[in-house]
């Protein structure tokens, strides 16, 4: 008990040095207190970008609709269509907009005064569910006096204010700082849109610029949370140094025609690589050449990686030592199928171990891992990743993680070992975020190898799918192509299962939803991405440009405010060229998902129960000062 009192006292003190006067606890509690009850911040759930930059820029722009809303609603009365089209798509791309208005000579002093004007009162309209000091954070540095000032403007209370208003508006545009001031408004009003944004996984592949995407979110301000993908992990783990990672990254990149990403965003050189392959392959076209050698590089280094770690329950994907060179055909499961090709120069046939690379092999990977972990770009965003990132996060009483929770056909949680320890449910998901983590710090192969685990296992809570990726590669048997996918895929529709799933991770089921990705949904089949009656989400809706045609349309985008949860599907989006000749904005259609009874506060959340902690905290010193207990600063 001595201890405890010891502990608490400490506390105090250490709380009085922050806050040494009564009237600086009377301050700090007026504030607090009144917080708890402003409606609570708009959150935005993102998944599965795959590297679709322009799509990704266009919705982040516009906030998924938000700002259209929010323009319809203060200037709807006064603004025509195509006046209100124009405004917003100043918003969206300021710099581009300008540069039009310049060019059709409409850039007078009238233009910039009306539409600055304009922009203060929607400003001023988003900004007041938020604290003054969080306003003044938001505004992009340098502006902040002036913009403060003018929001604390009232034009119509009285004939000095009107004047007071209309002398800054006019000053900023006498100044010729009008483009700037445009500028810093339409950043300010797309960060009071979004409170804060949710990116459930799958930065990297199939699009071609990933890395433009996370270079835009390290600009952005603090409020984005990752729930790393197994895209994600892959590439992760390429950064890292694992050497199978790499080879399936740059293999998947070949795949899909996107090279681009790795030898100009992050200066990699694949130059080796396509020697070598047009040497060993020169009847085949140079970059399936590069895929096809990258491919068997990834095979046999994957096989290294299964062999050394039985825990993993990957043997199904051993397959090199059961191909039959004589006949050109591969044993699969208890099937033998006939190889599509069976010409495989880097494959010794009569080797012990069929897994070991080449001479050749071995210096190109080694080559590309020196260029992976030197690239000063990849390693910047695969830091950011981990510094914003997690397997999963439990965020104001919903559950967002990527993939799957690993369920046995019954719906029970999966006993996974891995070193004679067993895992199941929240505990797994601790531990894989643990040895990911640990990877980055260490770099030890064993946690290496866990990252190529996490890409592709059927146990990996970030895949959830076994990869036949040899079988689709190198045979026509599709009944060999069929991936085994876990349980979770099929039980999410039902309620008792997200039940056990929210409860297992600490989170009320009667208000808490299961968000993840992963498995696109295809709308145009007739699958819903609401699932078990709206407890769980999947709003994987085909970002990447191959799956538009799967899902027919160009993704989700999930809203949480005040009053509830409501998704947005996205259709064909129009390119900046279309958006700024005809005012073009994306197609998106909503669906309510949920409507609260009552407005939520930020008492409601988890930043309010933050505040609480602290308000009684505060209470106890107050009390201290005024019995004596502490004595207070004069």
């Amino acid at each position: 008990m001595a201890n405890d009192y010891d502990f608490a006292a400490s506390l105090m003190r250490i709380l009085s040095e922050k806050y040494p006067t009564k009237e600086s606890i009377y301050e700090k509690l007026i504030y607090l207190q009144s917080r708890l009850v402003m409606p609570k911040g708009t959150e935005h759930f993102m998944s599965d970008l795959h590297g679709e930059y322009d799509l990704f820029l266009h919705i982040i722009n516009n906030c998924s609709g938000v700002i259209r809303e929010k323009v319809d609603y203060v200037f709807g009365d006064i603004m025509g269509d195509e006046e209100l089209a124009e405004f917003c798509t100043l918003i969206y791309y300021p710099k581009e907009k300008i540069a039009q208005i310049k060019s059709q000579r409409r850039d007078t002093p009238a233009w910039y005064r009306k539409n600055l004007a304009r922009l203060l009162r929607l400003t001023k309209f988003m900004s007041y569910k938020y604290p003054s000091f969080k306003v003044r954070e938001l505004i992009p540095n340098r502006y902040e006096t002036v913009i403060l000032e003018m929001l604390n403007t009232h034009p119509t209370a009285d004939e000095a204010q009107k004047i007071y208003y209309e002398k800054l508006l006019s000053s900023v545009v006498e100044i010729q700082s009008g483009e700037d001031f445009i500028h810093a408004f339409a950043a300010l009003i797309k960060r009071l849109a979004i409170h804060r944004l949710h990116l459930v996984g799958d930065f990297f592949d199939r699009g071609d610029r990933p890395d433009a995407i996370l270079d835009l979110l390290m600009t952005y301000p603090e409020s984005v949370d990752i729930q790393w993908g197994n895209h994600d992990v892959l590439w992760m783990g390429a950064a890292l140094g694992s050497e199978v990672c790499i080879a399936a990254v740059v293999r998947n990149s070949l795949s899909y025609d996107n090279t681009d990403v790795l030898e100009r965003g992050y200066g990699i050189s694949l130059r080796p690589l396509t020697m070598f392959a047009a040497k060993i392959y020169p009847d085949e076209n140079p970059l399936r050449a590069a895929e096809f050698a990258a491919a068997i590089m990834m095979f046999k280094l994957e096989g290294q990686l299964i062999l050394r770690n039985p825990d993993f329950k990957m043997d199904s994907r051993l397959l090199l030592d059961k191909i039959n060179f004589d006949d050109g055909t591969v044993k699969i499961g208890d099937k033998v199928c006939k190889l599509t090709r069976a010409d495989f120069p880097t494959l010794d046939r009569n080797s012990a171990d069929i897994y070991s690379l080449t001479d050749d092999e071995q210096a190109i990977i080694d080559g590309l891992k020196s260029n992976f972990t030197a690239s000063a770009k990849l390693q910047a965003h695969v830091d950011y990743l981990y510094k914003k990132g997690g397997v999963y996060l439990r965020h104001n009483g919903n559950l967002l993680f990527h993939a799957n929770v690993p369920l046995n056909d019954d719906g029970s949680f999966k006993k996974i070992s891995f070193g004679g320890e067993t895992f199941s449910g929240k505990n797994y998901f601790d531990y894989v975020d643990r040895r990911a983590r640990r990877a980055y710090f260490d770099r030890r192969r064993e946690d290496l190898d866990f990252m190529y685990f996490l890409w592709c296992g059927l146990l990996s809570p970030t895949a959830g799918r076994e990869f036949h990726t040899f079988e689709r590669a190198f045979t026509d048997d599709r009944d060999t192509w069929h991936e085994p996918a876990d349980a979770y895929y099929t039980l999410i529709d039902d309620p008792k299962i997200c039940d056990a799933i929210l409860t297992e991770f600490g989170l009320d089921t009667r208000s808490g939803h299961i968000i993840n990705g992963h498995v696109p949904v295809r709308v145009r089949s007739g699958e819903t991405p609401i699932k078990a009656g709206g407890k769980a989400l999947v709003i994987d809706g085909g970002f990447s440009t191959p799956y538009h045609e799967k899902t027919g349309i160009s993704g989700y985008t999930l809203i949480s405010n005040s009053r509830g949860l409501r998704l947005l599907r996205h259709g064909k989006i129009a390119d900046v060229k279309a958006a700024l000749a005809e005012n073009k904005d994306i197609e998106s259609t909503t669906e309510t998902v949920e409507i609260l009874s009552r407005r939520m506060t930020i008492g409601d959340t988890d930043h309010g129960q933050g505040i609480r902690q602290e308000i009684v905290g505060l209470h106890k010193l107050l009390l201290a000062y005024q019995n004596g207990t502490i004595q207070p600063k004069a």
